[in-house]
């Protein structure tokens, strides 16, 4: 893919670690605005002493380099300075959605095991009480046990290099239980100094923080922000889930980068007008896709209006492993006639691409295959988990001739002319409006009912792209198919899905089943359910 066309900054960033990077934005653009939040607007001065702030009361209480804080924040000015003061205290941020369950939270707290918690006042129904050293957060007050913080107190932690962690991000697990993504700061800031010669981001742009903290495509959207000296605009919660709304939004805030989900995307499409002055007031120059397969047909409709030049139309494959991206393809009109095929492109130029078999040995060019990822981007491994880090992680790959690759599980096939193309998961992992889910973790969850002797949990598309989770329930005792015994029993899985689950894990869909089909090999056969 050639370059965006734009006079950009160097690629290069001033430093190796995501906070000392942003620190030098501030002090050369001290009044350039940061953050846009509703009526508020936060500067690269303000946005630094909030962190300040912030880093000066957690070094106090013991943070240093590579200790996990906890962080729990709406999309909000706090949750910016509160990663930001993490990070200067030497710490590394441990997002959780204020928007799951408590059950979700204490298990999240137990297994990250962090010593101090970061949390926005606003969250406080949810967190108070619930660990016994809470930093508050609001505005530019900083709180906790002891009081007030004082800017400066304290001794002041030493600048970590770049391979101290950044951030851990929890994704979830194959055996019902989420896993923690340990990933370095040489690990993302590497990411935009490769991203940035083919989108020339800098300072004249505005990103929008569309997904959740705990999703990594977040980590994509806040720091190629920060890290250019753009602005990031913080969305209310109704704007991220009408359409009609975040159009406006783009419109009014002058958004020049706009990071989607295909599904996200496919419903803005529904409510642009389909005259040819439809995108009238848009400043979008680059429309970036990642977290789920993008059928490129989806998009016959915006090339046919709009065209395909401006905004660029960019799909990025990526992993939370392998640090938010790992390949782009800009996509255009000529890719609305291969039906069927999710083109994800090359890799960025420092990592490395392998399409092997069964055996981890390389297929030839068409030969569908598992991608194993190798180079800059491979995150440090799962956090306590050294048997599930060296099973996906595997050092050495003598085959392949790398020192280090990452076993994505998700099938690809490498075209003539080295563009790669997505076929989808190895394994039974879904990926339902942009998050990557592991059945395991519902079906565990719905199994512990007294009344459910078995769940089997899949997806399916009701067409245009609108993919929900379906559960499918066997009942403990004999089955009885009448109407009001399956819709107690629905009933009971859909609160207790409520309360123990986050909203993108809860099914969508519940059947009751008379048995489970199975294939000859003895595995559940997802296939058949679904008929």
């Amino acid at each position: 893919m050639s370059p965006i066309n734009r006079e950009g900054e160097s690629a290069m960033l001033p430093g190796n670690c995501l906070h000392s990077i942003f620190q030098e934005r501030a002090r050369a653009a001290p009044e350039r605005i940061a953050l846009t939040s509703g009526s508020e607007t936060v500067s690269y001065r303000e946005l630094d002493e909030r962190s300040d702030l912030l880093a000066a009361r957690l070094t106090e209480l013991g943070v240093r380099p590579n200790v996990l804080v906890a962080l729990c924040a709406r999309r909000s000015p706090e949750a910016i300075a509160g990663m930001l003061g993490i990070l200067k205290a030497g710490g590394a941020y441990v997002p959780i959605d204020p928007t799951y369950p408590p059950e979700r939270v204490d298990y999240l707290l137990a297994d990250c095991a962090a010593p101090v918690v970061v949390a926005a006042a606003d969250t406080a129904e949810l967190m108070a009480g619930r660990h016994p050293a809470i930093v508050w957060i609001e505005g530019d007050r900083v709180t906790g046990e002891s009081g007030t913080a004082t800017p400066g107190c304290g001794e002041q932690p030493a600048e970590p290099a770049g391979h101290g962690l950044a951030y851990v991000i929890y994704t979830s697990g194959t055996t019902g239980a989420p896993k923690g993504v340990a990933v370095e700061h040489r690990n993302a800031v590497r990411l935009f100094e490769q991203a940035q010669p083919r989108f020339a981001f800098d300072h004249r742009d505005s990103w929008t923080l569309f997904h959740s903290i705990s999703f990594d495509f977040s980590v994509w959207e806040i720091w190629g922000a920060l890290l250019y000296g753009g602005r990031l605009v913080l969305p209310p919660e109704a704007v991220s889930r009408s359409p009609a709304l975040l159009v406006s939004l783009l419109r009014s805030e002058r958004v020049t980068i706009l990071n989607q989900t295909p599904s996200a995307f496919r419903q803005l499409l529904t409510v642009l007008p389909s005259g040819e002055n439809s995108t009238a007031g848009l400043a979008l120059r680059l429309v970036l896709f990642g977290g789920e397969r993008l059928d490129p047909h989806m998009l016959a409709p915006w090339i046919d209006r709009h065209g395909d030049r401006r905004p660029a139309l960019v799909n990025m494959y990526g992993i939370t492993e392998t640090t938010v991206h790992c390949t782009y393809r800009r996509i255009t009109a000529a890719d609305l006639a291969e039906g069927g095929r999710s083109p994800i492109g090359v890799p960025l130029p420092d990592l490395r691409v392998h399409v092997v078999d069964d055996d981890g040995q390389l297929v030839r060019d068409g030969v569908p295959g598992e991608m194993y990822i190798a180079g800059a981007g491979l995150a440090r491994g799962y956090l306590n988990r050294p048997e599930l880090t060296a099973e996906r992680f595997l050092s050495p790959a003598p085959q392949l001739g790398e020192e280090r690759v990452y076993r994505s599980g998700d099938r690809a096939m490498r075209l003539p002319g080295g563009e790669l193309v997505y076929l989808g998961r190895m394994d039974s992992q879904l990926k339902v409006r942009g998050y990557r889910i592991e059945p395991g973790e519902i079906e565990e969850c719905l199994s512990h009912l007294p009344d459910v002797a078995g769940a089997v949990v899949t997806s399916r598309d009701f067409g245009d792209g609108d993919i929900r989770l379906i559960a499918y329930l066997l009942p403990a005792h004999s089955p009885d198919l009448s109407e009001r015994s399956t819709s107690r029993l629905v009933a009971v899985a859909e609160k207790h899905a409520r309360a123990s689950l986050p909203q993108h894990l809860r099914p969508s869909v519940y059947k009751i089943v008379t048995d489970i089909p199975v294939t000859p090999q003895g595995k559940v056969n997802r296939h058949a359910l679904g008929k």
